[in-house]
């Protein structure tokens, strides 16, 4: 394991220890309808029953809950034990099958080529210094035909600090780096203890591509709230919207056809 993956991983069993927004288990409310949950825009159609599904870097107890109980066939990696072992704990509550792997996103060797009609991953790839060796390992694992839907932070997001100085949010960090960012503050925006990197959108959407992926479709999820106090998540949301999700085909011929 690398410096930077040791790092992480330390940071997010600290977070799954602390109980972190970021690292709790889904809700009650959330299983009430857990597709709907998990896929707001209607991305996947009307039922996942069957899919093969990898919830990559996605340990915490919600993601893989959440996909399992909408009838998918799950596996969960994450780099954080602590965070796999929420998995684990709300698998055995809820009696949800899931496959429970440890490892990092920069390597899916121990999955079979095409192994999965979809990959999806939250909020996470800020967390490698080269986003394009992700790319390569999950177009290795999904088949053709399968779905990629990911989550990022936005790179001018991570340009600017959580809180505004006198005239506003300001854009203080380099956009062409090779380095970490420096350490922000712990907020909503940046986990307290990860070391991260910005991702600029021809990496983001270009490697996508690259990598043997269309995009189909882009959403910013909306965050702001217009009577938000001022420096607050919601308020910055405004400004600067902190997510991009994205949903991307991998091209190729179609070797499981289980979409509506």
């Amino acid at each position: 394991m690398s410096r930077f993956e040791s790092q992480n991983s330390r940071a997010w069993d600290n977070l799954a220890k602390d109980g972190a927004p970021l690292a709790r288990p889904a809700s009650d409310a959330d299983f009430v309808n857990p597709l709907a949950t998990i896929d707001p825009a209607g991305w996947l159609g009307e039922s996942i029953d069957r899919w093969r599904v990898l919830c990559l870097a996605a340990g915490g107890g919600r993601q893989s809950a959440l996909y399992a109980a909408a009838g998918a066939e799950v596996t969960v990696l994450d780099i954080s034990r602590a965070m796999l072992a929420q998995d684990a704990e709300v698998a055995r509550e809820r009696r949800l099958n899931l496959r429970i792997v440890e490892g990092s996103m920069t390597d899916l060797s121990m999955f079979a080529a095409g192994e999965f009609d979809l990959v999806i991953q939250p909020v996470s790839t800020c967390y490698v210094p080269d986003i394009a060796v992700v790319y390569q390992q999950v177009a290795r694992v999904v088949r053709g035909g399968g779905l990629y839907v990911s989550q990022h932070k936005s790179p001018v997001s991570l340009q600017c600090k959580a809180k505004p100085k006198a005239g506003g949010y300001v854009v203080e960090e380099t956009y062409y780096r090779d380095n970490p960012l420096p350490a922000d503050e712990p907020s909503r925006l940046r986990e307290q203890g990860a070391t991260e990197y910005l991702h600029r959108w021809e990496e983001l959407i270009g490697g996508m591509c690259r990598a043997g992926f269309v995009v189909e479709d882009l959403l910013e999820p909306l965050h702001a709230k217009p009577d938000a106090e001022r420096g607050t998540f919601a308020h910055r949301a405004q400004y600067i919207a902190p997510y991009v999700r994205i949903k991307a085909r991998r091209t190729g011929p179609v070797e499981r056809n289980l979409f509506r």
